[in-house]
């Protein structure tokens, strides 16, 4: 009754009377008064909802940040709040409950953990219970972005799905859920088997879901919008036909009143739209745009979802404009996203769209226009979006790549800042993956951004920062070693200076490396979940003990990019000529003993010509493997005078009369993309002089080294400070068993020749035969300072950490070796074919066995580009050995000797040794 009611309000009106302000209880008055007035509200006995609101906001002022109560008053606000919008339909008041009910989701999440303990296994709530818990996490993900909150709701909902059985009534339900997070995570972070695992579990809740089930029309369109993602990564045409066809299918089965129509329109939309932008039917793009409109009318301003249709129409109206250019429509897209944007709480994922459509629009208005004034606007929204905290890092890398292409494209001053950006969160998204294998997964993912280190390089190269385009190009390439050797950096100056710190920075990169290397053998995607959980808590971990360290004087550059400076001592003894094959440009930087890096341009040769050259280099090796070895190899002759006249005379005219470097100096070959395939130390002109006498080739000048990156050459001259015996073991397998290679028959003989060559100074060992096994060989490895191998080597062209050397019983992988940790081992000679020459899709990550026996820890390795003949190598292995340890009776073992004994070596056999066999062998490292 309405006297009641007042009779009410007049008692509690005196008991805010008799609690002042600063009174304890004022708080408690004051909201038992307005959840009275609420309460009349509702039944429609009192008409004042502003006073009552008011009366609440005043509760909650009284009940700060940590007050016990302070859940209750942003509860009782919440409701008043959302009354108002229901009778009212005010969209600010809805706006504010749902940012309200944000700052209350720690506390739902805490009581529905306690839910969830009450509920243990076997209890029938417990799905339920797994459910709740789940739509929370979820919850604070999407508006905070934490992937801990997402993979534990994923954790979750695989539970829930576990626990209900063939025929259990709401099996349907969990499966679509646990697709949705699927869904969300694969956004969030690109892990392709989310993808897959998503569609799998949305197909069979639809079998779930016949003709006349009240969830089919949400089944169709869960499973559209999983196709149209697939054919955004895949680009099957079947996926975006079926997700279209799905889509209309579920916008039959409702009303327009329906409360799904609103989003089955959205969906169908972006559907056409994608498959406009692919196959360019105009047709699709105008039914896109209508379908937007409608789903629009639908989303009243207060619709939690409204700010993504605004984006899409935004987008869509954008390609209108440039088929059209039509101005409304592009000032329209404009302004839709301003008023998503302005609809979003800054830290909200959803942010980063709104600056992504914003710069859509401007640039499109730009193209069209010509004001440069578009071209900033644009140019501050890639800014922003790659830059925003909460998206995940693989849709803010697509963007940054976006913005590094455009500000090329038109020149603009931010390209580099775009360059460094691209880096810097492609580093932190790599960082997120546990084992190196997923790592590399994650790096060709990317279109196009494997050439981003040599693009940067050229783009700083074009500005005149040279400095600047050496520590780009190094910052970009060799990114695997350079994370995987974060673990395993020296930290003797560390532990002077502080023992704790260093010992925490040990043990966790030891708990990191375990972590990583257990994860790689996990199949079941629950647990492999759980293990990546734990894999971020421990870099976490890391990663505040490496913030502590810089915060110490000397160590504030610790495990950051190297700067020039630090790069600069690879070139201590002798030039590093890094060269940069760009579609921009190509050219080499020459990184000096001291002073300023030079450029040397090679206008004559583009990337196009570079990709032909390697593919004549390949086939004329492949020709000359089956030539009579006395026959003149007239291809490769050829191809090397390319080398010689197009790539290397500049660069050794500048040497000459720029450095005036003396002939026989030591130089060093940083070879990028294209150039990697090519066999740059055998350049040679092959002309004779008047005086008979011939033009000296590349090698006859200096002595040539490669090295994978300027940090590797840097972290090969580290010296360690603690001396041991030198001790050298040949490792051979001549006979490796059914299915895995011929046999070498000249293997036992070149182990004993190798045996007899090495100073009886040093303790030597050979393994071989049925004790070459993969146990044997990395016992070996670890237990030896130098190293002789000889035996099948095999590159893995699609999964190079699956390249390996032939051993009795298991193979000897690249990721077995880098496993080792093996700081005191100074030298490798790798007798085996192919293993210095990386993969094709990520040729900048230098992936092969010479370079992972330099990463574990061997200061210099001679490897091999392509086939070995076992028959005549043994000539270069005796001849290297004779020059390396001469004279033999000093049992002098010096491991910086390698690069001029295989120069001299190469030489020495021309007679004996095909020219493609002597190419073969390349010096890396010291």
């Amino acid at each position: 009754m309405v006297s009641h009611l007042n009779a009410a309000l007049q008692h509690f009106q005196l008991v805010v009377d008799q609690c002042p302000l600063g009174h304890p209880d004022r708080a408690a008055a004051l909201s038992n008064l307005a959840w009275t007035r609420l309460k009349g509200y509702i039944r429609n006995d009192l008409q004042d909802i502003d006073t009552t609101t008011a009366l609440f906001r005043d509760a909650l002022a009284l009940r700060p940040q940590r007050h016990p109560d302070r859940p209750l008053s942003l509860y009782n606000l919440t409701e008043a709040l959302t009354w108002r919008h229901n009778k009212k339909n005010t969209a600010a008041d809805i706006r504010e409950a749902v940012q309200l009910y944000h700052e209350l989701l720690p506390l739902c999440i805490h009581l529905r953990r306690i839910v969830l303990e009450l509920c243990p296994l076997g209890h029938q709530l417990r799905p339920s219970a797994l459910d709740s818990l789940s739509s929370s996490l979820r919850s604070r993900f999407t508006q905070y972005g934490n992937i801990d909150d997402l993979d534990e709701c994923i954790q979750f909902r695989r539970e829930a799905v576990s626990l209900c059985f063939e025929g259990h009534p709401d099996r349907d339900h969990y499966m679509n859920n646990l697709a949705l997070s699927l869904n969300i995570r694969f956004d969030h972070q690109g892990k392709p088997d989310d993808l897959d695992e998503a569609i799998s579990l949305h197909e069979e809740a639809l079998l779930l879901r016949p003709v006349g089930h009240e969830s089919r029309d949400v089944s169709l369109n869960n499973l559209g919008l999983a196709l149209v993602t697939r054919f955004n990564k895949r680009r099957d045409i079947d996926d975006i036909a079926r997700a279209i066809s799905l889509h209309r299918d579920a916008l039959t089965l409702g009303p327009p009143e329906s409360s799904n129509h609103d989003t089955t329109l959205n969906h169908l939309a972006l559907a056409l739209k994608i498959r406009y932008s692919r196959l360019d039917v105009s047709e699709d793009l105008n039914e896109a745009i209508d379908r937007y409109r409608e789903s629009l009318r639908i989303r009243r301003l207060d619709h939690p979802e409204r700010h993504r249709t605004l984006h899409n129409l935004s987008s869509a109206l954008c390609s209108r404009f440039l088929q059209t250019q039509r101005n409304e429509d592009v000032e329209e897209a404009i302004t839709l996203c301003q008023e998503a944007l302005a609809s979003l709480p800054l830290l909200h994922p959803d942010r980063f769209r709104s600056h992504m459509r914003l710069q859509e629009a401007y640039l499109s208005r730009y193209q069209v226009q010509h004001d440069f004034l578009d071209l900033s606007l644009a140019i501050e929204n890639f800014r922003l979006a790659s830059r925003h905290p909460t998206q995940g890092f693989p849709e803010r890398i697509k963007e940054a790549v976006t913005w590094a292409r455009q500000a090329e494209f038109y020149e603009h001053e931010s390209d580099l800042e775009a360059y460094q950006t691209c880096f810097e969160l492609f580093n932190s998204h790599v960082m997120t993956r546990s084992s190196i294998i997923s790592r590399r997964e994650t790096a060709i993912a990317f279109r196009g951004a494997h050439s981003f280190p040599v693009d940067a390089a050229s783009c700083a190269i074009r500005r005149g920062r040279l400095q600047h385009a050496v520590e780009l190009v190094e910052q970009g390439r060799g990114q695997q070693w350079s994370l995987a050797s974060r673990f395993k950096t020296p930290v003797e100056d560390l532990e002077s200076a502080n023992p704790t710190l260093a010992h925490d920075y040990l043990e966790l990169s030891k708990q990191i490396s375990n972590a990583a290397q257990s994860s790689a053998t996990i199949t079941d995607r629950a647990a492999a979940d759980r293990a990546a959980t734990e894999y971020r808590r421990l870099t976490r971990q890391w990663e505040a003990v490496v913030a502590e360290i810089r915060d110490l004087r000397a160590f504030s550059r610790f495990l950051l990019p190297h700067s020039y400076e630090d790069l600069q001592v690879a070139a201590l003894h002798g030039p590093v000529i890094i060269l940069i094959a760009s579609q921009y440009s190509c050219g080499a930087i020459i990184v000096p003993t001291s002073g300023e890096p030079h450029h040397v341009s090679l206008p004559s040769i583009a990337l196009a010509d570079l990709m032909i050259l390697k593919d004549r280099f390949t086939r004329a090796i492949r020709h000359a493997s089956r030539m009579n070895p006395a026959e003149t190899r007239t291809d490769l002759i050829v191809l090397l005078r390319i080398v010689w006249d197009e790539i290397m005379l500049p660069i050794v005219n500048v040497l000459e009369n720029v450095f005036k470097l003396k002939r026989r100096s030591r130089i060093w070959l940083c070879p990028t993309a294209a150039f990697t395939s090519i066999p740059l130390h055998a350049a040679n002109p092959f002309l004779t002089k008047a005086d008979r006498s011939k033009e000296p080739c590349l090698e006859d000048l200096y002595v040539c080294s490669y090295t994978p990156t300027l940090s590797a050459l840097v972290r090969s001259r580290q010296i360690t400070k603690r001396r041991i015996t030198s001790s050298f073991v040949a490792i051979g397998q001549g006979q490796p068993g059914a299915g895995k290679g011929k046999a070498l028959l000249a293997v036992d003989s070149e182990l004993e020749l190798v045996h007899s060559l090495v100073p009886v100074t040093a303790n030597r060992s050979t393994i071989s035969g049925d004790v070459a096994t993969r146990a044997g060989a990395l016992q070996a490895l670890q237990e030896n300072t130098w190293v002789h191998l000889a035996c099948h080597g095999k590159q893995d062209p699609t999964q190079p950490y699956n390249s390996h050397f032939v051993m009795r019983d298991e193979h000897l992988t690249l990721l077995d070796i880098m496993d080792r940790d093996i700081p005191h081992a100074e030298f490798a000679f790798l007798s085996a074919c192919h293993t210095a020459v990386g993969d094709k899709e990520t040729p900048d990550e230098v992936i092969h066995l010479a370079a992972g026996l330099q990463f574990s820890g061997f200061k210099s390795v001679v490897g091999t580009l392509w086939e070995v003949d076992d028959a005549v190598a043994k000539h270069v292995v005796e001849a290297f050995y004779k020059y390396m340890f001469h004279p033999k009776e000093d049992g002098v073992m010096d491991c910086t000797k390698a690069a001029w004994a295989l120069n001299c070596a190469t030489h020495a056999v021309k007679t004996k040794v095909p020219l493609e066999q002597r190419m073969v062998f390349i010096h890396i490292g010291v």
